[in-house]
């Protein structure tokens, strides 16, 4: 019960990383303030979790939306102690060919919408005394995917401010880490191999890509979100910790 009395924000979390994020963090004692775009995968979730869980549609392009959710975790759990930073978007181009739209999109979510619940969120966790934020990035910000230059970008730009709210942030006692996952079957990439014509050999490169020859499920990086959340990593921040079955290590 590492979370008992401990409140905390998701973004992104009804579906995925960010719904076993949740499941994780309800089953060990916390509270929880739940945001997405997805209205029915959200209230499903909420009724499943139980009276400490909240869910509220959220879009992390509208940073009024993210200040309800942190101002909820305060008025009714009474407070805010750690930030789950995981609404992404996926949409891919190469950089001669992906319109300005779609890349602004992509930023704007996945790099632009982790600064606005930060911003949200940090008053309240120094009005605490301390706290966690993890940010969710990707392998894909420490190496190349033919195809995907705005998701790269993101996730590249989301290392470097982890860090540097890392440094930031540390004299208020809060730390800030971020997780990099390699592949994980999430319904984001079951999208992407639905699209395909032969989903069946993506998957099975994908699968190859990694050292130890699979996808990663998302209770493993929930696991990983929970420990750098939890007092457990109490003396760690500024990292960028892969979950990633070896992807960024493969030679070949």
């Amino acid at each position: 019960m590492e979370f008992e009395g401990r409140v905390a924000v998701i973004t992104g979390a009804a579906n995925g990383i960010g719904r076993s994020c949740a499941e994780l963090f309800i089953e060990r004692g916390g509270s929880l303030v739940l945001g997405d775009i997805d209205l029915d995968e959200g209230l499903k979730l909420q009724a499943e979790l139980g009276d400490r869980a909240l869910f509220l549609e959220a879009n992390v392009r509208d940073l009024a939306a993210i200040q309800a959710l942190a101002a909820k975790a305060v008025n009714h759990f009474g407070g805010l102690d750690i930030l789950v930073n995981n609404a992404a978007v996926a949409l891919n181009g190469a950089v001669d060919e992906i319109d300005e739209d779609r890349w602004q999109t992509v930023i704007d979510t996945n790099l632009t919408g982790f600064w606005r619940a930060m911003k949200a969120c940090v008053p309240h966790m120094r009005e605490r005394g301390g706290g966690s934020i993890v940010n969710m990035s990707s392998v894909q910000g420490l190496r190349a995917f033919k195809g995907w230059p705005a998701y790269a970008a993101a996730k590249g730009a989301i290392n470097a401010l982890t860090v540097q709210t890392a440094a930031d942030l540390a004299p208020a006692g809060i730390r800030v880490n971020a997780v990099a996952p390699g592949t994980i079957m999430t319904p984001m990439n079951e999208k992407i191999f639905a699209a395909m014509d032969d989903p069946s050999e993506l998957i099975d490169r994908w699968n190859k890509a990694h050292p130890i020859g699979r996808f990663g499920y998302p209770n493993e990086v929930a696991e990983t979100v929970a420990f750098l959340a939890s007092d457990r990593s109490s003396f760690i921040t500024g990292e960028i910790l892969r979950v990633d079955g070896g992807l960024a290590i493969k030679g070949d």
